[in-house]
């Protein structure tokens, strides 16, 4: 069921990026390149989709995305403001116009009390706009956690797209 709602997002989210002209960009820690494959399952997404960085570790998202290491310090991977940071060094790594990024704790293990296993911090940003960040917990397992981190991600940046996005 959750793989037809996200092929189904797949394709609502190419019509709108393709009917504005606009290419996206994904930065993915737990999801581990999920969201990738994803949009590139449709044909013809090298039309609207740019480019994924898989940044599963803080020396990636420090090196691919410009992510501040004192912020990975401070406040870990799973945060809003690494959430952020990676959708704006993703936006600002490619000529697309919309970015969106994820980071969280899959499990079965890494969780804490104050981040347990389930919390995915979401970011999405376009081009000129202020990042927009979201923390979801979600329950399952390990792949059930990463199955609905990808919808979920794929929905907010359909709906940033569509609500925000300038020749609506």
């Amino acid at each position: 069921m959750i793989e037809h709602e996200i092929e189904n997002t797949v394709q609502r989210l190419a019509e709108a990026l393709t009917g504005k002209s606009w290419g996206m960009v994904v930065a993915e820690s737990c999801t581990g390149g999920w969201i990738a494959k994803c949009c590139t399952d449709r044909a013809g997404s090298s039309g609207w989709f740019d480019r994924g960085f898989v940044t599963y570790s803080n020396r990636a998202k420090i090196d691919m995305l410009r992510v501040d290491a004192a912020a990975l310090q401070q406040h870990g991977a799973v945060s809003e403001i690494v959430a952020e940071q990676m959708a704006q060094g993703a936006l600002d790594s490619a000529s697309a116009n919309a970015s969106l990024a994820v980071t969280g704790v899959a499990g079965p293990d890494g969780g804490s009390e104050e981040k347990p296993v389930g919390t995915v911090w979401f970011a999405w940003a376009l081009r000129g706009s202020a990042v927009r960040s979201e923390c979801v917990r979600f329950q399952g397992s390990r792949e059930s956690i990463r199955q609905q981190s990808v919808l979920h991600a794929l929905r907010g940046m359909l709906q940033l797209v569509c609500d925000d996005g300038p020749g609506r």
